[in-house]
């Protein structure tokens, strides 16, 4: 199975290395010197990773035959594929590679259904999951120990328990209800009104 583990950045200096956007948990073992990366596009490689460091918190790699900052710059935006095998888990435990977490079943403590995980958006602060709904529409869950209580791969699912306002439509309309409440507020003109809730 082919992963996404970086995508190549700008050229730095003038000796062929380039920064690169890590999109793996493991860069050591998907990134080290002497590792081997398909490419997208496919013409671009197969690269061979000569050295790696790291620089003011990123990491840089040179390649094999690329030995100026002409060749580096060529690379730009390339993304770098490695081969895993499918049944392969992370080291840590509570790690999952995407492929893992893909088509997920979302559903809440008590399992009522919220859809299913179609994307993982790698952010610096934490990883999201977009979900699709029933209905087609979008929810992005913080994959966070506090909101992801479970992830039962045999089982096909993933148990959070989400903190009000996360997924309940309240929460996507609670400035319309704010409105809404005020507009009411203004209308009822003082008079006593029923409507409302917790």
């Amino acid at each position: 199975m082919q992963l996404v583990v970086a995508r190549i950045g700008r050229a730095h200096g003038i000796k062929g290395e380039v920064t690169v956007e890590v999109r793996t948990d493991e860069p050591e073992l998907r990134l080290g010197p002497g590792a081997v990366l398909q490419t997208e596009p496919a013409s671009a490689g197969p690269l061979t990773v000569e050295t790696g460091r790291v620089h003011s918190g990123r990491l840089m790699l040179r390649f094999a035959g690329v030995k100026d900052r002409t060749g580096a710059e060529a690379l730009r935006n390339i993304l770098l594929i490695a081969e895993v095998d499918p049944s392969e888990l992370p080291e840590e435990e509570d790690e999952y590679y995407d492929h893992q977490l893909m088509d997920l079943d979302v559903v809440l403590e008590d399992g009522t259904a919220v859809g299913r995980i179609t994307e993982i958006s790698h952010l610096p602060s934490q990883d999201l999951f977009i979900v699709e709904r029933p209905d087609g529409t979008e929810v992005m869950i913080p994959f966070v120990e506090e909101i992801v209580a479970e992830i039962d791969l045999e089982e096909q699912r993933c148990v959070i328990t989400p903190p009000p306002g996360l997924i309940d439509d309240r929460a996507e309309i609670a400035s319309e209800r704010d409105a809404a409440e005020a507009e009411d507020a203004a209308e009822a003109d003082g008079s006593e009104n029923a409507g409302g809730g917790a």
